[in-house]
């Protein structure tokens, strides 16, 4: 299986990186907001030979969604990154960046984010005029029906499918799209005088004893040890290793298969 894994200014996820290259087939990354180390870190990254993917996956763009200006600033950052470090591909949530991506830029890989939560032939067809890859949503992790027909769909369009594999959500979490809408304006409320603090609903959740007892009937998680399960279901798993505490541990755990703690 290959894995395409979240940059993180991170010097033991780096020398994972390099350790694992041989299944690593990208990293991915917002741009705007990183440490100074970046420039060098992805660098280095190309120089392996991985993959560039730039997130533009963003949940809301709020008044800029449709503006001229901000699609001239999407492309001179492609531009620019494409210069810089061979930007192979774009991950966004917005039909709108990859109608604009594909007009302007046809040999970026254009992926449609996880947050679109496709979890249906029907989801792949609707866009498919715009992008070139999908991930499945995650509720569909352990379903192999619907693994198996959405591989067959897209190898029959010429499509790529790439699953998450280590997702923190629950399936069909009431507030997802509530928890993405705030995460697209944290910084606005960053600056705000706020009543109350939501990392969250599973942690409220899963503090109650009975609801730990069920907690792999309401994961997508893929273990380790499952990975080779999915081989020639999918064409590449992501893995959340952006914000991660133990970015190379997990890496490391995926890439031998297994992991004796807790993961």
């Amino acid at each position: 299986m290959k894995f395409t894994v979240g940059y993180q200014a991170n010097d033991d996820l780096k020398e994972a990186v390099i350790e694992n290259r041989g299944k690593i087939t990208e990293i991915y990354f917002p741009w705007g907001g990183f440490t100074s180390g970046r420039g060098e870190d992805l660098d280095e990254y190309v120089a392996e030979g991985l993959g560039a993917n730039l997130l533009l996956n963003g949940n809301c763009y709020g008044r800029h969604a449709q503006s001229r200006a901000f699609f001239n600033s999407i492309g001179d950052t492609v531009e620019e990154l494409v210069g810089r470090y061979k930007l192979g591909s774009v991950t966004t949530t917005s039909p709108l960046i990859a109608k604009f991506l594909k007009v302007n830029f046809p040999s970026i890989e254009v992926r449609a984010s996880i947050n679109m939560e496709i979890g249906a032939i029907d989801g792949f067809e609707y866009i498919a005029e715009w992008f070139d890859s999908y991930y499945l949503r995650r509720e569909y992790n352990y379903y192999l029906s619907k693994l198996k027909a959405a591989k067959k769909w897209c190898e029959e369009n010429g499509k790529k499918l790439y699953l998450l594999a280590n997702s923190g959500c629950m399936n069909f979490c009431s507030a997802h799209n509530f928890h993405d809408n705030l995460v697209a304006h944290q910084h606005e409320i960053a600056e705000m005088d706020n009543a109350y603090d939501f990392r969250g609903i599973c942690h409220g959740f899963f503090s109650k004893q009975q609801n730990k007892r069920s907690m792999l009937r309401h994961s997508n998680f893929i273990r380790p040890e499952d990975v080779g399960l999915y081989e020639g279901l999918c064409d590449g798993m992501k893995l959340a290793t952006r914000t991660n505490r133990s970015p190379g541990d997990v890496l490391r755990a995926y890439c031998r298969g297994h992991y004796s703690a807790n993961i």
